[in-house]
């Protein structure tokens, strides 16, 4: 029975992300709250593709044009179908550090957007990605600048707040500014939110949205600290520019959480589902999670969501925060012959590979060091994704058409079950 519950708990994932895929949740929005103008779409993130296939199938015709900026990788099979409408624009840009794609793409929503009739219905799908995806650069800001304040970024440990606060003071488009662009016409903001407390002006380092909060500003090293602040102030909370933008949620990484309870209920489960929200350094996150499986009861199934931090080391090796999460977690448990944990980045990726995260058991370390490998190590040289390659406990979904953070789920099962 322990191969069937690893399928179950995958199943359950599985289950959670169609529930919050881009595609239905589009269609669902529009059909919900109709547009009758016709419209100019623009969809942006790791969701963008799907997010416009809702639109698509929701408005039809009624799309004058279209520009879709997402990962790279992400777009083929959208591109297939649209190969033959010279209308649509689409481009593929590095996440999660961002390359010279993103900066055409930030000067490709500019041309999209410039021609726009004034008295013409804007609608803009956003999903998690979008701060790397699309950016345009102010005067003395170079790409490999901003390059290297994502890297730092990225290794720094710092919350999505204080990240973002960093990219708004670099961008002629973030926080709000995009706005700005869009004024006078009439906009409609649909987003899949990828952030903690589902705050509109972070999602995408907030494009249309004015920041919504103050944020402690965090120590940075002199060559991010010589760029912060090049970007020209943003509009005032109150400019007339946001009262032309009407922007709603409709996802969120809750709505995923409701959707494992209810699939593992039909498993037969006792499902907890924890509201609180998992973050900080990801060892110490695993510490927490397991401790609350081992002394959970018997055929209780736990459910969590958040995004936790890793400091990386000087040359990391392969891997991301759900699998570094995800071994720390295999480590504490050795020689639990009933308990496992699955956590996986619900965008399909973890890190800069191709691995959405990984499901790791008791034997987890045992099945990786038979190749020669220790956990510990690769943990600390944050190389999780290497050593859990060799205990066969990779997740890889490929691009889910949503991103609502990580999810993690724990099963501790009975032992004779």
């Amino acid at each position: 029975m322990h191969s069937q519950h690893r399928q179950n708990l995958l199943d359950i994932f599985s289950d959670a992300l169609k529930s919050v895929h881009g595609r239905d949740r589009v269609w669902g929005a529009i059909k919900n709250d109709p547009i009758t103008l016709p419209t100019h779409l623009i969809a942006i993130g790791k969701a963008a593709t799907a997010m416009a296939q809702g639109a698509i199938d929701a408005l039809g015709s009624n799309i004058v044009d279209g520009l879709v900026i997402t990962k790279k990788g992400y777009a083929q099979s959208f591109t297939d179908d649209l190969a033959q409408d010279s209308s649509w624009i689409i481009i593929e840009a590095g996440h999660p550090l961002p390359d010279k794609n993103s900066l055409a793409a930030g000067d490709a929503l500019t041309a999209f957007i410039e021609p726009i009739p004034k008295n013409h219905f804007v609608l803009l799908l956003l999903s998690g990605g979008a701060s790397a995806l699309v950016e345009r650069l102010p005067a003395g800001v170079g790409l490999d600048d901003w390059v290297g304040v994502n890297q730092w970024l990225l290794a720094s440990g710092l919350d999505i707040h204080s990240c973002n606060w960093v990219r708004k003071t670099l961008s002629l488009i973030k926080d709000g500014r995009l706005a700005e662009l869009f004024y006078p016409r009439l906009v409609r903001c649909l987003a899949i939110s990828d952030v903690k407390g589902d705050d509109m002006s972070v999602i995408g380092s907030g494009l249309v949205v004015p920041s919504s909060r103050r944020v402690k500003r965090a120590k940075l090293p002199p060559f991010v600290e010589a760029l912060v602040g090049k970007a020209p102030p943003a509009p005032d909370l109150d400019a007339a520019c946001f009262m032309r933008i009407n922007a709603h949620i409709i996802a969120t990484l809750g709505d995923a959480k409701q959707s494992a309870r209810r699939a593992a209920q039909e498993f037969g489960y006792s499902v907890i589902v924890h509201d609180e929200f998992i973050e900080g350094d990801a060892t110490d996150a695993s510490a927490t999670l397991v401790g609350t499986l081992l002394s959970a009861s018997p055929g209780s199934l736990h459910v969590w969501g958040g995004e936790t931090t890793v400091k990386l080391p000087r040359s990391p090796g392969r891997g991301g925060r759900n699998q570094h999460l995800g071994l720390a977690a295999a480590i504490l448990l050795q020689d639990q012959p009933n308990v496992m944990l699955l956590a996986a980045g619900t965008d399909g990726s973890d890190g800069l590979g191709k691995d959405a995260g990984a499901l790791v058991d008791g034997e987890t370390v045992k099945r990786g060091e038979a190749t020669g490998l220790n956990a510990l190590s690769c943990l600390q040289a944050a190389d999780a994704g290497r050593f859990l390659q060799a205990s066969r406990d990779l997740i890889a979904t490929g691009p889910t058409g949503t991103n609502v953070m990580d999810m993690m789920i724990g099963l501790k099962y009975l032992a004779n079950d």
